[in-house]
C-alpha cells in the first residue's frame, strides 16, 4: 500500500498563499515525479494543504530535497506534517 504525506502550511498573507499555490500547480508534478498523486487545496485564505502519495517510503524520501526547497519560503509562518500508510484510496 502507498504512503502519504499531508502538509498544512500557513502563510503570512493570502497573497503569499496564492503565489505558493500557483507555483505548486505549475511546478509540483515536475518537482515530485515519483508521486503517485498530488492534491493541493487552499483554505482560510492564507492556508494551503498538500497531500502526496508515494508507492514507498523510499520514494517519498527521495522527494525530500525538492520538498525542503519548496518549504524554505520565507513567507511561511507555520507548517504541520503527518506521514503514514494509506489505508483507503477510493476514487470513482
Amino acid at each position: 500500500m502507498s504512503v502519504a504525506r499531508i502538509t498544512i502550511v500557513t502563510f503570512k498573507t493570502e497573497a503569499a498563499a496564492d503565489q505558493a499555490a500557483a507555483s505548486y500547480i505549475a511546478n509540483a508534478p515536475g518537482e515530485f515525479p515519483e508521486a503517485e498523486q498530488l492534491i493541493g487545496l487552499q483554505s482560510d485564505g492564507n492556508r494551503l494543504a498538500a497531500v502526496s502519495l508515494y508507492d514507498s517510503q523510499e520514494a517519498m524520501d527521495r522527494a525530500d530535497a525538492a520538498r525542503d526547497k519548496r518549504m524554505s519560503n520565507p513567507e511561511i509562518i507555520s507548517m504541520e506534517t503527518i506521514v503514514g500508510d494509506v489505508r483507503l484510496n477510493h476514487a470513482n
